[in-house]
């Protein structure tokens, strides 16, 4: 499966990516098995994307949480909480 990633704010600067496409192994289905298959990036994405990290998460745009089903050619983005002032 083919997806798009996106990364925004604080976690794009971390990361140092905005964006890319991943071809995925048949075991990740969800948006939740994502996060902890790219938090084997090292040590830089284990930190980011941490389990106690407060973060969204989105599937084509639309807010979801960690047991959302991925599709191919979705997108998904994750990004820090946003306040408003």
């Amino acid at each position: 499966m083919k997806i798009q990633l996106r990364f925004f704010a604080s976690l794009r600067e971390a990361l140092d990516v905005s964006q890319e496409t991943l071809e995925l192994p048949a075991s990740i289905a969800t948006v939740g098995e994502l996060r902890i298959f790219l938090r084997a990036r090292g040590p830089v994405w284990a930190e980011a994307l941490a389990d106690g990290r407060a973060l969204r998460m989105a599937f084509n745009q639309e807010l979801v949480g960690a047991d959302a089903a991925l599709a191919d050619g979705g997108e998904v983005a994750f990004f820090p909480p946003v306040t408003g002032g």
